[in-house]
This record gives C-alpha cells, sequence and structure tokens, in this order.
C-alpha cells in the first residue's frame, strides 16, 4: 500500500513539475496506431501537400469509418474514405493505377482522400488564419463557406469537426518531444487501485448487478469516468485517447495496451494503468482478480497517454 501510495504521490509531483506539451510539426505516424495494411499509403498520401500530414489522414480515415472498408453511412456514403457516390464521380482517383477508380479499394480511396483534402486546400490558400484548419473546415462545410467567412465559419458543427480532427491527429502522430503528463492520472489510479483484489469478469463494467466486477477495457473506462474523462468500452479504441509514450517515457496514469499483432492496435487484446517500477493495476482474465502485473511482457504494445480533448475526439462508433 505504501508502495503505490508514493507511486500516486510522484504523479502529482509530475503533474506538477512537466509543463513541455507534444510538440507540433511530425510528420511521421505513431507505431502501430493505422493498421499495417494500411500504414504506407497513408504515410505516402499523407505527405501530399504542406496543409495535409499523416497523423491528420489517419485522423479523418478512422473518424470517418474506423479502418473499415466495407463500411456504409446512413447517408450512404462508402468506404474506408467515406465518399458519397456523387463526390466520388468528381474527386476519386485511381490510387493504384489499376485503370479503375474503385470507392471500395482502399489504394484508391486513401489516396482520394488525400487528394480532396490538397485540392480544398489550394482552394482555401488566401484565407487569413491555419491553412490545415481552412481545409479541415472545407472538407466539413465547403470551400466557399471558408473563404467567405474568412476562415473557419462560426458553424459548431464545423468548429467540432476541425477541433475533434485536430485532437485525434495527436494519437496518430509519433511524438517528437515530452509530453506533459495530465492532471487527471492521479485519480485514476487511485480508483484503480481501490478496486484492488476484486474478482475480474468478462464484460464488466463495475455495476451493481455485476458485483462491482470489470473485466480490463471496463476497469479502465471506469477509472478516467471518475476523473471525468469518457473513454469508449474497448481497449483497442481507447488506444486513440492521445498520445503514444514511449516505453522509456513512461508515467503514472499512462494506459499500456497488449496486442496479438506488434504492428496493428486494431488487434490490441489487453490494456493496464501504469503505476510505476514496470508494474500496472489490471483486469487480467477469468478467475484472477484486479492485481499488480509486469508491463513488460512479449505482446507489450504501447501507451497511451489520455487526455480529455483525445478522449472527446474520438468517434462513438467505429
Amino acid at each position: 500500500m505504501g508502495f503505490v501510495m508514493l507511486l500516486v504521490i510522484g504523479v502529482y509531483v509530475v503533474a506538477g513539475n512537466l509543463v513541455n506539451g507534444v510538440t507540433s510539426g511530425s510528420r511521421g505516424l505513431a507505431k502501430g496506431a493505422v493498421p499495417a495494411a494500411y500504414k504506407s499509403l497513408v504515410q505516402r498520401w499523407g505527405n501530399l501537400c504542406p496543409a495535409l500530414t499523416p497523423a491528420l489522414l489517419a485522423a479523418q480515415l478512422y473518424q470517418e469509418s474506423g479502418w473499415n472498408p466495407t463500411v456504409v453511412s446512413p447517408a450512404d456514403a462508402r468506404g474506408i474514405a467515406q465518399f458519397i457516390p456523387s463526390t466520388w464521380a468528381t474527386h476519386g482517383i485511381d490510387g493504384n493505377g489499376d485503370g479503375k477508380r474503385d470507392i471500395w479499394d482502399p489504394n484508391d480511396a486513401i489516396p482520394s482522400a488525400a487528394s480532396y483534402d490538397c485540392e480544398l486546400a489550394k482552394y482555401v490558400k488566401d484565407v487569413p488564419g491555419n491553412v490545415s484548419d481552412n481545409m479541415l473546415a472545407a472538407y466539413n462545410a465547403g470551400a466557399y463557406r471558408v473563404i467567405r467567412a474568412g476562415g473557419v465559419p462560426a458553424i459548431s458543427e464545423t468548429q467540432n469537426y476541425v477541433k475533434r480532427i485536430r485532437s485525434l491527429s495527436q494519437s496518430f502522430a509519433a511524438p517528437v518531444g515530452r509530453m506533459s503528463p495530465t492532471q487527471q492520472a492521479a485519480g485514476a489510479i487511485a480508483f484503480a487501485q481501490s478496486k484492488l483484489g476484486t474478482p475480474y469478469l468478462w464484460g464488466g463494467e463495475g455495476s451493481a448487478e455485476q458485483g462491482g466486477r470489470f473485466d480490463c477495457s471496463g476497469l479502465t473506462q471506469a477509472a478516467y469516468a471518475k476523473v471525468g474523462i469518457q473513454l469508449p468500452r474497448v481497449a483497442n479504441d481507447q488506444y486513440n485517447a492521445g498520445p503514444h509514450p514511449s516505453r522509456d517515457q513512461l508515467l503514472p496514469g499512462d494506459l499500456v495496451f497488449f496486442s496479438t499483432d506488434p504492428s496493428d492496435s486494431r488487434a490490441i487484446h489487453h490494456v493496464g494503468i501504469y503505476v510505476g517500477g514496470g508494474y500496472m493495476i489490471d483486469a487480467p482474465r477469468t478467475g484472477a482478480v484486479i492485481r499488480f502485473d509486469p508491463v513488460d511482457t512479449p505482446d507489450y504494445f504501447g501507451a497511451t497517454r489520455v487526455t480529455e480533448d483525445g478522449a472527446k475526439a474520438l468517434p462513438t462508433a467505429v
């Protein structure tokens, strides 16, 4: 117990002393954040023009489809980039050079999304303000509205879209500097600590009907809900709730993830809350209890420094 309290106190000390945020401007992708099947496409086409980055393109694709190349929206938006057929007819390109423009093929749809972004960026290049923000606003509301407003228009949906994609892009960008700890980390650890010894329950979210039991992502979701941050329910979506510190940059309160595929965050199968010293609090499996476990295992995938903006940016269903 004393060990845990020292770790929790350390979170408050670190949170009060570190002030450096995520450095902007990285054009690389965080490890495993983009599924391996699409990483090279996103990296290549995300550098198509100065207003676009691979992380911004990844954030848009994740927001639109959750990397699902077969999804169809109620508005008939199709595929991984969620093009409406009429928009595809004018803006879809043959990205892989096979002589076809296939809305369902990520090899065409991802390059088309990047091409469309950059086309919009050209339309709004002379508009005051940040060109990437104006590009995203044009994607949501149309270039004419951005030009007429002289920047991101005063439309709540558009303003929220720009903020959401900007925040979500931090989860896909490879950090290039030290990252600030979050003020909520200690509270999340304290909650998880209070559940030590509780039996695991598959699908458990800690309800009275479930006897206050949790599974791994139910525990992490409840721990951050306790401090006012709403995470998605499953672990592989929780991975996108903030930027990704390297193993040697871990701080107490970071979520740590484990995957069956070291190149794909969609294959994450387990999550815990890092407490320092190479240990996490987690709900490991049926028959076990919430406990301390080592982080350094063969299936360790990476970590996320949960931020309030990062969590709010996540789509409700992916």
